[in-house]
This record gives structure tokens, sequence and C-alpha cells, in this order.
């Protein structure tokens, strides 16, 4: 089955205003009209909204790079998925590798969290992925099945059908290391076939999974390429707007 092609800009904690309005600017203007890619771009909090005004009537997405599960209440600081929808988002990055290490996030908290999400009409952006020492110590497979079932427990097939997985192994996020096309696709497989365990294969096969990890313009297409990578969760090269454009043109367009 044929799955749309779905590339992701998490800028994390960088841009200012006239950066990020800028940045998206040149995302917006410089996107084929006949992409068939689906893109979203995931900016700071303070800044979705003058990014979606900026963004238009344009296809891009945009979305936030995380979200506290509870609808109302005394949470000082923290931002829901009702404010997310009322900006103007379409997608939610939750469990991100950087949020699991530095904040503590566990799977109980990502499932939660996406749960709050599908509530709202939002996609959710699950990530998944192992240390270099889990890989060394040859734990990639069981550490990815852990995440995967931890944090998307509770969901019905139905729940799952409407998620985005992004596989980004820890040890190539922002080292310029990058998983070769080969142990990339190996891993994708994995987590399709467990997919299919959980929800049946039809919703495994409907269900995006992107990698993460070091994309550049100059690796995507190989990346791409695989028959179960089906887009790209990016972040350094999302923060300049020739890099991003071009791992979206390296991508399948059918």
């Amino acid at each position: 089955m044929s799955r749309r092609t779905f590339v992701a800009g998490n800028w994390k904690m960088n841009t200012r205003a006239d950066a990020a309005v800028a940045l998206a600017g040149a995302v917006r203007d410089g996107l084929p009209s006949d992409s068939r890619c689906e893109v979203a771009l995931c900016p700071p909090s303070l800044y979705l909204h003058a990014v979606r005004q900026t963004l238009g009537d344009s296809p891009i997405g945009v979305g936030g790079q995380n979200l506290y599960p509870e609808a109302d209440g005394a949470f000082t600081g923290e931002i829901n998925a009702a404010m997310l929808v009322d900006v103007g988002c379409r997608y939610v990055i939750l469990g991100h590798s950087e949020r699991r290490q530095l904040m503590g996030e566990t799977d109980q908290d990502v499932a939660s969290k996406c749960r709050a999400a599908l509530d709202a009409g939002l996609t959710p952006i699950v990530c998944i992925g192992e240390t270099l020492e889990q890989r060394e110590a040859e734990m990639t497979n069981s550490v990815v099945d852990s995440q995967i079932r931890g944090s998307l427990h509770g969901l019905s097939p139905e729940d799952a059908a409407r998620i985005v997985l992004a596989y980004e192994p820890v040890w190539a996020i922002g080292t310029g290391r990058t998983a070769t096309p080969e142990q990339a696709e190996a891993v994708h497989a994995f987590i399709r076939a467990l997919l299919g365990e959980l929800f049946g294969e039809a919703v495994a096969n409907q269900i995006r999974i992107q990698y993460g990890g070091s994309v550049k313009p100059g690796n995507a297409a190989e990346l791409l390429g695989q028959p179960n990578i089906d887009g790209a969760l990016v972040g350094g090269a999302s923060l300049k707007a020739e890099d991003f454009l071009g791992i979206i043109a390296a991508a399948p367009q059918s």
C-alpha cells in the first residue's frame, strides 16, 4: 500500500520571532506546487501563531513540540492539546529522546499525551529509538519494542491508524552520524511487524514511520527510498530552508 511521504521539521529551542517567520516564509515559497509530500514545521511554542500566519493557505502544517495531557488546570508553564489546536496546529511531537533523557519522560507519560492529542484531533508524531550503548549491546529491537508497547498503550486500532511514528536512534541525533539505509530499514521493518502484531496488518500498513537522525539533502534520497521509511523528522537541517527543501525534493513523490 502506498503511504504518503511525510517530512517534518523540529526546530527545537532555536530561532527567534523574526527568524522563525523568515524561515517559514522561505519554506512556503520554496515548496514546489506539485510536491506530493506532506510537510510540517514544528517551531518553539511561542512562535506557533506567527509561523501559522506566515504559512497562510499553503499546504504546510504546523506542529507543537510537546503537550501536557490535562485539559486545563493549575499546571504553570504547560501547554495542552486544545491550545495547540487553537493556534492552528495539526501535529504534535511526543516522546522525543531529548524529553525522555533530559526531562525524564516515561512511556506512560507519552501514552497519556498521545491519548490527549488524539482526543483533540491532533496527529501525534511519537518518537522512539535506542542509545548507542543499547545498540552496541544488541538491544535495539527490545528497546524499540518496549517503547512502542508503552507509548501506544491503550490505543485501539482506529486510534493507531491516526498516529505517526518517528524512529530516531539517539546516537544519530545531532551527532552527524546517521544509521545506514540498511540499518534504518531493518528497524523500520521490525517496527511495522510489531505494529501488525498489536493493531493488525491493515493498520500497520497505514501507519507512517519517519526516520530521524542527521538527515540531510545528501542522504535523504537513499534513506527515504527504503520500503518501510515513510518520511523524516528533521532537526538541524530544518533550520535552513535550502536544506529542508532539499530533503523534501529527495523524497519519493508518489
